[in-house]
């Protein structure tokens, strides 16, 4: 399992010292890595500073557990710089998101994580994000890009369905991929059930900010403990339905402020947090998890 936290900002710029606070309570919590500036670190809004700055202490805050850096933003020469630094901060990996204002044609794709994988030989996450980017990748476009040096694994949207059904789609995506490349899904409301199905990786929001139920979650679903699953997801179902209309981000920020994690709003403007209620939902959905 692999945390996602937030990078929590402050008035003067990011909290270096929340993220490792945060980096160290997955760490605790026996998460297997941590991925800093994915979608949940906001990356794309940070400067390269704040960005190297982040991933060392995280490293720091980590110890043997391995850092994979998010390295995506909109111009190949900042990603390849990105890339660099995290690799230098001591990043185990390298998280690659194609991120666009144009938007990009599958050959530019291909090229963004050819360039980086010839540049910097980390091993490199595969990352797709439709809702933040708009970029889906077809069967074609995922065999393309794993079939490059260094690419470790590949992190796909969960989708609603069984175990069978999900069983079924890992095993068509692992017909596209070299049988090295580690296949993992996102979407904390599918992780139970792509674990069951055998996905080798939940990719997860809930485990940058409420690491110890995640963990539980992901050890009662590989051992098949249908009880312990049934009873987390039926606690967490509010929250998980607050994260599919505002965001992952914004779930994350609104239980980091109210456990204090951070002190005040640490969302970057122009981004916002939860309203009153939805915050309340949140709150009372993690603390009715905290309890079975």
């Amino acid at each position: 399992m692999s945390a996602f936290p937030l990078s929590p900002s402050a008035a003067d710029g990011v909290d270096v010292d929340a993220l490792g606070r945060l980096v160290a309570a997955a760490v605790t919590a026996g998460v297997d890595s941590v991925g800093v500036l994915g979608s949940t670190g906001v990356g794309p809004y940070l400067a390269r500073d704040e960005r190297r700055r982040l991933v060392a202490r995280a490293v720091a805050e980590a110890g043997d557990v391995p850092v994979l850096a998010g390295v995506g933003t909109l111009r190949t020469s900042d990603v390849l710089a990105h890339a660099q630094d995290a690799a230098d901060a001591g990043a185990a990996g390298l998280l690659l998101v194609p991120v666009s204002y144009q938007p990009l044609t599958d050959d530019e794709v291909v090229g963004l994580y050819a360039d980086v994988t010839a540049r910097v030989p980390l091993p490199l996450v595969v990352y797709e994000n439709r809702r933040t980017t708009s970029v889906a990748f077809t069967d074609d476009l995922l065999a393309r890009v794993t079939a490059l040096p260094h690419v470790a694994a590949v992190k796909v949207p969960g989708a609603p369905g069984d175990v069978a059904a999900v069983r079924d789609r890992l095993a068509h995506l692992r017909t596209l991929v070299p049988a090295h490349v580690g296949v993992g899904m996102s979407g904390d409301a599918f992780a139970a059930t792509a674990l069951a199905a055998g996905a080798d990786t939940w990719w997860s929001v809930l485990a940058g900010v409420l690491p110890v139920t995640a963990v539980r979650l992901a050890r009662a679903a590989r051992d098949g403990d249908a009880a312990t699953v049934a009873a987390l997801t039926d606690a967490l179902a509010p929250l998980l339905a607050v994260v599919g209309e505002r965001g992952g981000v914004r779930v994350a920020a609104a239980l980091a402020e109210h456990r204090g994690i951070v002190a005040g709003p640490c969302l970057p403007r122009p981004l916002l947090g939860l309203d009153d209620a939805d915050q309340a939902t949140v709150v009372a959905a993690a603390e009715a998890a905290e309890r079975v």
